[in-house]
């Protein structure tokens, strides 16, 4: 399924020159308008209960409240990040990491197993498309309508259509901008500030950007972003191979295409299954024939899927011309149980083995997560100094972090040589905030001759207040205490 299709020729035109100037050649080739075909089946549903899905959680999600605060909330100016019980500071920039690399992992293992699952179903460009492709035809009609719009002369009709379908478009466009900045500012207090004309510079701006970028995205640019922007049909050759299920036509079945009529005999009149509808290619978002095989614009939405099992119900022929299958069923004619063996090989386990386990790693990461942290830095200032009778005293700088959403009291120790004494106060962090204690080391005269001139490990231990009936947590940071000559 990886080859591409026959090359097209594209004419290339001479572009008028001046009298005595060479000829030049334009290598551009102006973009022809795709009018996707409205389509139902199996595929579609699916694809617009993802549409629902997606929409639910980027709407939804940040009018959830939860202990008096926005639910999800990634408040930049505080620095915090706001995931349910979760409070993420700067320092967890780990997470996000790990993240990252789960995300790659999911990627490839989906796109081994069933190729581009991602750009069919759940994209942001596929689910946007989609929501304004709907919205377009509820104002222009299907395809042949919208055909037949583009052809016709502007009149009060056609204007109507064109600046209903404009408005709505741009409607979506500017409430999704808001919402995008809803997830960074809190939206019970951003929309009403909004509609009342009191919005900030930076969020009318942010609101703005995302909104012309979902406008351009899904109204304009459309299948250009997955065919020449989106990299991600270059690299897909490489994550997949010939038992990856990918949208497949069944060529030894379907040629000789021809049309026919229902009653008609294909066996008698020598043609296969298919019968040259062309809906396949009518239907498909980024315009191209699935006949030809497998193409780097095909974004795996299986549109051509849902219109070729119609047309094959339509004609008493069995469903599966254009289906779901790998590059070796559709060779070896395998049934369904032998196609979906071969794609639990070795590489696909791999790829599940390693998403699973760092998908619990990360998982107990969190739940294990401490509801504090601290960094000890030395003063630099002075590194050692001389107190009473002789004693050596360090001074640090303790940098605290309360990572819950409740106020934190917690009491500073110190672990190194025999003799060493703390000097600190407990210590009161806000919830979710932060603090910063000045903590003294101090070493006796007699300890630190026996250590004159080294420097020696300690560790200083953050803990919490005791509780009743709880064991109290605690936190390690090593550092160094230095003895001088």
């Amino acid at each position: 399924m990886t080859k591409m299709p026959d090359a097209r020729v594209i004419p290339i035109r001479p572009v008028a020159a001046a009298a005595g100037a060479p000829e030049v050649v334009s290598l551009y080739q102006k973009r022809q308008p795709i009018y996707a075909r409205a389509v139902s089946g199996r595929y579609a549903t699916w694809r617009w209960v993802f549409v629902w899905l997606t929409q639910l959680f980027f709407y939804g999600l940040p009018w959830l409240e939860i202990g008096g605060r926005q639910a999800v909330l990634f408040d930049l100016d505080a620095q915090r990040f706001y995931l349910f019980d979760l409070v993420l500071v700067p320092q967890d920039l780990i997470y996000l990491a790990g993240l990252l690399v789960l995300s790659a992992l999911a990627l490839f293992f989906f796109t081994a197993v069933a190729g581009r699952l991602w750009c069919g179903y759940a994209c942001p460009q596929t689910v946007y498309t989609s929501i304004f492709m709907w919205i377009e035809r509820r104002f222009e009609g299907d395809r042949l309508a919208r055909m037949r719009l583009d052809r016709a002369p502007w009149s009060a009709a056609k204007v109507a259509r064109r600046s209903g379908k404009i408005a709505a478009w741009t409607v979506f466009s500017l409430v999704t901008g808001l919402t995008f900045v809803g997830w960074f500012t809190p939206i019970r207090e951003f929309v009403p500030a909004t509609l009342q004309g009191e919005i900030g510079g930076w969020s009318a701006f942010w609101a703005l950007f995302y909104g012309a970028f979902t406008y351009g995205n899904a109204g304009l640019l459309r299948e250009q972003m997955c065919k020449y922007i989106c990299p991600y049909a270059r690299f897909q050759s490489a994550m997949i191979d010939r038992d990856s299920l990918v949208i497949a036509y069944d060529a030894g079945r379907g040629e000789p295409r021809g049309a026919r009529s229902k009653k008609a005999d294909a066996g008698a009149l020598g043609l296969g299954s298919c019968v040259d509808c062309t809906l396949c290619v009518q239907v498909c978002p980024t315009g191209i024939d699935i006949r030809h095989g497998l193409q780097n614009e095909c974004i795996g939405c299986a549109a051509c899927i849902d219109a070729c099992d119609g047309v094959m119900d339509k004609m008493g022929y069995a469903r599966g011309l254009i289906r779901y299958s790998t590059e070796n069923a559709v060779a070896g004619g395998w049934s369904r149980r032998e196609t979906l063996r071969r794609v639990l090989r070795p590489r696909v386990l791999i790829y599940g083995a390693l998403l699973s386990a760092l998908t619990l790693a990360f998982a107990a990461s969190l739940a294990l997560r401490s509801p504090f942290q601290f960094d000890v830095l030395k003063d630099r200032s002075t590194l050692a100094r001389l107190v009473d009778e002789g004693a050596i005293e360090n001074v640090y700088r303790l940098q605290v972090t309360n990572r819950s959403e409740h106020p934190q009291q917690l009491v500073v120790s110190a672990e190194g040589p025999a003799g060493l004494v703390v000097d600190a106060q407990p210590i009161t962090v806000d919830a979710a905030g932060a603090a910063q204690v000045v903590v003294r080391l101090r070493l006796p005269a007699e300890a630190a001759a026996a250590l004159a001139g080294q420097s020696v490990p300690v560790a200083f231990v953050l803990s919490e207040a005791a509780h009743d009936g709880e064991a109290p947590l605690s936190r390690r940071e090593k550092s160094t205490f230095l003895v001088p000559r």
